[in-house]
């Protein structure tokens, strides 16, 4: 359990804050309608749909606020920057997560929400001719007060015998309502507010005392006690002020971001790797900078002008350019592949190149690599790329990495053609480090799952006893089959006993979901004054 908090207990200590926070306003605002004097001739007709129906008002009201803040990529940027606890800034890893769970939540709320509306709707029709006997005249009394200038009514449907239906669409808050609650079903449908209500409350108790006066509504304006009927007023909105924060914040953001997808870019060299995966090397906007491991989102203009796509960058900060590799998978990058002269048999010029627009770039996990002593790389297929940028800047200038003092790099690939794409890398920085006497900094691993057959394997076979594998021409020869993570995570913790390791994964959901239990896993509980020394393995996975 100890170990599991490791890499889970952050991410879940602010999602159980966020659920209590929305339990406290829906008991509170609950409480608030189901016990104030100034809801009581309301609660007369409508009973407890009322608090329920604002109960789950406020927690629409909190989770709207917070649904667009995960999605404001610059804001998330600037705040990884900001903040050197690594405890937060991992946990602006998990921005989609937590904006697919304020949706989530936000559905549920509107489900209560709505379902409450309608039943109080309903009462608000009976009202006029209530078939509960000891209350019917008092419903009908309280149903019929006049409207006038300081909107003493209280109830708003205002004719007995209507079709509800109907009645609803007359109402603004009853069009409106269905309106937005079709809106979100749009936007959950396509994917996989809030407004005015009819809730009116009593402004004058201090006149007319709901306590002492329900009893007497036959005898309002006669009574000592109650001479003054009832006022009620509608209730000002409230969604507004939990919205215009994150509102402005979210505009601002897209403003940046209209302005940085005007800035084009141009390509200036585009390479064909095997496996159906190009390099595309980009001309470097004014005042673009990046650090190790960032992404940006690509537009192809004569492709799509609604279509962005993120893609890591595999240059280093130091480069005159910015780099990508994409796969080409869909529609959309083999349209760019042809539109880059990919398959035929030319050598385009810079101008017959599209031009690209950039945004970006945003930060992720891999930001993280140089804030432990010892980093566990591990990729998958092209999910190698955020991992070149980071050794690329690890090669230029080792004294930025000062702190790092260890790296293991394991890529798990499916095709011996695609240990192309990165093995210029790799070579380059297998002798870097051999010749600046750092050959035990960089421990790299690569594993081959499929793609051989048996003139291979006995290709493989009789080369076994060569300095460099016959596959990646590298001194670390190439496994084959799958990594066994415990036998790994074994060597590791025996290694660096009493570090905290950083595991930083790209790659396909099934293997993340082993790797952070294996993770969880080989992470030692607290100290005790028996176990001095407590190895961590803190898991960090790609997100876009």
């Amino acid at each position: 359990m100890a170990t599991w908090l490791i890499n889970e207990g952050p991410t879940w200590l602010l999602i159980t804050i966020w659920l209590m926070v929305n339990v406290g306003l829906f008991v509170s605002s609950y409480l608030q309608f189901a016990q104030g004097k100034e809801y009581f001739y309301l609660r007369v007709i409508l009973g407890h749909a009322l608090p329920v129906a604002r109960g789950s008002a406020a927690c629409l009201n909190l989770n709207c606020m917070l649904v667009m803040l995960p999605i404001c990529r610059n804001l998330f940027s600037f705040a990884r920057g900001a903040f050197h606890c690594r405890y937060v800034r991992r946990s602006f890893d998990k921005s989609i997560r937590f904006h697919k769970y304020f949706a989530y939540m936000i559905c549920l709320q509107t489900a209560i929400h709505t379902g409450a509306h309608c039943f109080n709707f309903e009462r608000f029709v009976q009202a006029h001719d209530s078939s509960d006997l000891k209350l019917r005249d008092f419903l009908y009394a309280l149903s019929q007060l006049p409207i006038t200038e300081n909107g003493t009514y209280m109830n708003p449907v205002r004719k007995p015998n209507v079709e509800p239906v109907i009645e609803l669409f007359r109402l603004l808050p009853g069009s409106t309502g269905v309106v937005i609650t079709l809106c979100l079903i749009l936007m959950v449908s396509s994917a996989t507010d809030f407004i005015r209500g009819v809730v009116r409350y009593q402004t004058n108790i201090n006149e007319h005392d709901p306590d002492v006066c329900h009893a007497k509504f036959e005898k309002w304006g006669k009574d000592p006690d109650c001479l003054v009927y009832p006022h009620f007023s509608g209730k000002s909105p409230q969604a507004w002020k939990w919205v215009v924060v994150p509102l402005s914040l979210y505009i601002v953001e897209c403003i940046i971001r209209l302005y940085r997808r005007h800035q084009k870019v141009f390509i200036t060299k585009v390479v064909k790797h095997p496996c159906d995966t190009i390099q595309l090397q980009l001309k470097r906007a004014g005042g673009f900078k990046m650090e190790p491991g960032q992404y940006v989102f690509l537009q192809c203009p004569v492709i799509s002008r609604l279509e962005w796509h993120p893609f890591t960058l595999t240059s280093a900060p130091s480069d005159d350019y910015i780099s990508v590799h994409i796969r080409r998978v869909g529609d959309w990058t083999n349209a760019l592949a042809k539109a880059c002269f990919i398959d035929d048999n030319i050598t385009p010029t810079p101008d017959q190149l599209p031009i690209m627009t950039v945004d970006g770039p945003f930060g992720t996990a891999t930001e993280d690599v140089f804030t432990y002593k010892v980093d566990v790389f591990i990729g998958t297929g092209i999910g190698v790329t955020p991992f070149a940028s980071v050794l690329k800047y690890i090669s230029a200038s080792r004294s930025h990495s000062s702190f790092l003092e260890k790296v293991y790099f394991f890529w798990i690939c499916p095709n011996p053609k695609a240990f192309q794409w990165f093995q210029d890398l790799l070579v380059m920085l297998e002798k870097k480090f051999n010749k600046i006497g750092e050959e035990q900094f960089l421990s790299y691993h690569i594993y081959l799952t499929q793609g051989w057959d048996a003139n291979q394997a006995g290709h493989l076979m009789l080369h076994a006893e060569d300095s460099k594998d016959p596959i990646t021409r590298l001194q670390q020869k190439t496994f084959f089959g799958r990594p066994r993570w415990d036998i790994i995570f074994t060597d590791i913790k025996q290694a660096h006993e009493g570090e905290d390791i950083g595991v930083f994964f790209c790659g396909s959901k099934p293997l993340s979901k082993i790797l952070l239990k294996t993770c969880n896993k080989f992470s030692d509980p607290p100290v005790t004054k028996t176990n001095t020394k407590r190895t961590r393995f803190f898991f960090n996975k790609e997100n876009f």
